[in-house]
């Protein structure tokens, strides 16, 4: 295995220590608790996290307009509900605290630990939970993957409207209706700390609904061409939206080249054109990654007047763009 590690067991605190040389806003706390150096002094707080090897998720979004503090687990592994809790009790300001979770197993029920600690300790909290992956048939059981990064950006503009967090929570759950994601890989991601490729992978097959923590796909076919790839996946996203704008994005999944990202991109938008699909905003670029896995997921939502609004509201995070 060749990666740029010294010591696989110190990957995550390896990690902590270059971030906080890397950016001048954030601080880490409790070893793997990133939060915001200038607290809000009003206003509901925003918490997400997750296993490493998402980035720049969860961490690079902790920044103005979106989170207050991100919980980092080790790879592919949920944060523990203490550190969770040490993220509530230093970001909230007695606006509340909103949690957001991907829907995987491990994260949900140690995010809610942490929520009803809080709460047993006084502080208000409440949780989403992201379950955008179409790859999965039934709805509940749908894993959060990039669509969580624009739940991060629309809950960060409501919350700096000083909306209470009841409403945001109610708005954020109202726009997840209509957010949805599929994904693909050409190649499985190494994990750092195993040193084994998440699954095996011939060089002309590709897997369909990967997901982000070097899972395997739902199903595995001949390698295609690009735009051929692309009807594949709009072919489902398109069964789930049917209002007249959306808001598209391109996300690679950490290997892919910026290349070939606009190449998708291209190739996306141009199938959003001979489908009758109006595409009102285009995000391209590496926001909720496995790792080195070559491959791309494309993100769709209703693009209200709002979450528009939501979208293009500044931020001081390098990754959102």
């Amino acid at each position: 295995m060749k990666k740029l590690i010294n010591d696989k067991s110190h990957f995550l605190a390896d990690m902590m220590d270059g971030l906080k040389y890397r950016a001048e806003n954030i601080e880490v706390i409790e070893e793997t608790v990133i939060v915001r150096r200038m607290k809000k002094n009003s206003g509901v707080a925003l918490i997400s996290g997750g296993g490493s090897g998402h980035e720049p998720a969860h961490a690079g979004f902790v920044a103005e307009g979106m989170l207050d503090a991100a919980v980092c687990g080790e790879v592919f592994t949920s944060p523990t509900p203490d550190k969770v809790l040490a993220a509530i009790e230093a970001v909230d300001n007695g606006d509340g605290v909103l949690l957001i979770i991907k829907n995987y197993a491990g994260d949900v029920m140690n995010f809610e630990m942490a929520q009803e600690m809080a709460e047993a300790n006084g502080h208000k909290v409440e949780a989403v939970v992201v379950r955008d992956d179409i790859a999965i048939e039934n709805e509940e059981q749908r894993r959060g993957v990039a669509g969580t990064v624009l739940v991060h950006k629309y809950a960060g503009f409501l919350a700096s409207s000083d909306h209470s967090l009841n409403i945001i929570k109610e708005r954020v759950e109202e726009m997840m209706t209509s957010l949805h994601s599929i994904g693909m890989a050409i190649h499985p991601c190494m994990v750092p700390t195993t040193g084994e490729y998440g699954f095996d992978l011939q060089d002309d097959e590709m897997e369909i609904g990967i997901g982000i923590h070097g899972e395997k796909g739902i199903y595995r076919e001949k390698a295609e061409s690009v735009d051929k790839i692309i009807e594949r996946l709009l072919d489902e996203l398109s069964k789930y939206n049917e209002h007249d704008e959306l808001v598209l994005m391109v996300n690679g999944m950490g290997g892919t080249p910026q290349s070939e990202l606009s190449i998708v991109a291209k190739y996306t938008v141009e199938s959003f054109k001979r489908r009758n699909m109006k595409m009102t905003k285009l995000f391209v670029g590496d926001y909720m990654t496995s790792l080195d896995m070559q491959g791309f997921s494309l993100t769709i939502v209703n693009a209200t007047d709002e979450l528009l609004k939501a979208l293009d509201a500044e931020t001081d995070s390098d990754y959102f763009n």
